[in-house]
């Protein structure tokens, strides 16, 4: 575990204030991230069917086991064997996409839908090299 520097104000996405350089106690990304790390495992996000909720392409997903499905949650799951990335709607019996190109994916009485986690965050590179 790679302990960084954490700056106790927030970055400013403004104009930079000189009380901006106080650090405090160094912070753990997997400390921050990962709260049940036997049940937790990281995939890769492809598509665009969940940019409303800022997961774009190629983005890391970080995904709990662990945690029970509720009504919203942004969750992987296995259809019919097909692994997804989608908010889930209990209510409807639906997973849903977060970009209004898409239509929600109804679940049939009968069909396979295996909830692999709850997505918890993801990462985003904005540079690649």
């Amino acid at each position: 575990m790679k302990l960084s520097p954490l700056y106790s104000n927030g970055v400013s996405c403004g104009f930079p204030s000189p009380a901006d350089d106080h650090k405090e106690q160094p912070l753990s990304l997997d400390e921050h991230l990962i709260t049940n790390p036997p049940a937790t495992f990281m995939a890769r996000a492809n598509g665009d069917s969940m940019q409303g909720l800022g997961i774009f392409d190629r983005d890391v997903l970080i995904v709990d086991r662990s945690l029970t499905p509720m009504n919203g949650d942004v969750v992987v799951v296995a259809l019919d064997g097909q692994l997804t990335c989608k908010i889930l709607d209990l209510k409807r019996s639906r997973l849903l996409s977060a970009n209004g190109n898409y239509r929600p994916i109804p679940v049939w009485e009968g069909q396979e839908l295996i909830v692999e986690g709850v997505v918890k965050a993801s990462i985003r590179y904005h540079r690649t090299a």
